[in-house]
């Protein structure tokens, strides 16, 4: 009888660890998401932007990766730099304005801006959608796909991988990515395979053919409130 116990309590000790060993590993394990998964995270936490000059025309344009509920945000500090009037437009045709730079840093080319209050644009939900940003670092040919909006009413993305993960460009680091950019794209997203926020778009290599540069996290995260990082 005793031996029985034994037994029964062996099978009930291995079944268990098999059974916690399968839930820390499914726990542990992120989803890869395809491009048209990718898209659809990305779609309503980013947004056309415009630089407005006195006349109400645009002086330069890009796109915004919005980084909170509450209105965070963040995009290349070369697209917005000097400006006074800014303008966000969603990708459901939503005016968000207006927009101000927080915080930036031009060497690092990233700059934060703080939205208006969401129940004050009418944002469903009074909340906006936003991205997670990633932590660690990318990895050698790890994928990613870049979005943004190359055209008002058009937002782009495309695929590619990581060509470097820190590269030395002009006495800054950057990543660089093989995913198509286009002029407008600046400020986007890029995101990682598990619909994480990997980096944003800064421009591209005159020196490399379809390669391009990308701000890291790390850059961005160095001006993030710490509720953020």
């Amino acid at each position: 009888m005793k031996r029985n116990w034994l037994a029964v309590c062996l099978v009930f000790s291995v079944v268990s660890a098999v059974l916690f060993y399968a839930g820390t590993s499914s726990a542990d394990t992120l989803a890869v998401n395809s491009a048209e998964q990718t898209y659809r995270l990305a779609e309503n936490a980013m947004f056309y932007l415009r630089v407005l000059k006195s006349d109400g025309t645009a002086s330069s344009t890009g796109t915004g990766i919005i980084l909170s509920s509450g209105g965070t945000a963040a995009t290349a500090y070369h697209v917005v730099k000097g400006a006074e009037r800014m303008e966000g437009i969603m990708a459901d045709g939503t005016v968000i304005s207006p927009i101000k730079v927080a915080k930036y840093d031009e060497l690092k080319d990233v700059a934060v801006l703080a939205l208006p209050d969401p129940a004050a644009m009418k944002v469903k939900g009074n909340a906006y959608s936003y991205l997670n940003v990633r932590k660690d670092a990318v990895k050698h040919g790890e994928a990613v796909f870049a979005l943004g909006y190359p055209l008002k009413n058009t937002n782009i993305i495309t695929e590619g991988i990581v060509n470097s993960p820190d590269a030395e460009i002009n006495g800054r680091s950057r990543i660089l990515a093989s995913a198509q950019v286009a002029s407008g794209m600046s400020g986007g997203p890029l995101m990682d395979a598990h619909g994480r926020l990997a980096g944003i778009i800064s421009g591209s290599l005159r020196t490399m053919n379809n390669i391009h540069l990308i701000i890291s996290t790390e850059d961005l995260l160095s001006l993030l409130p710490a509720v953020l990082k």
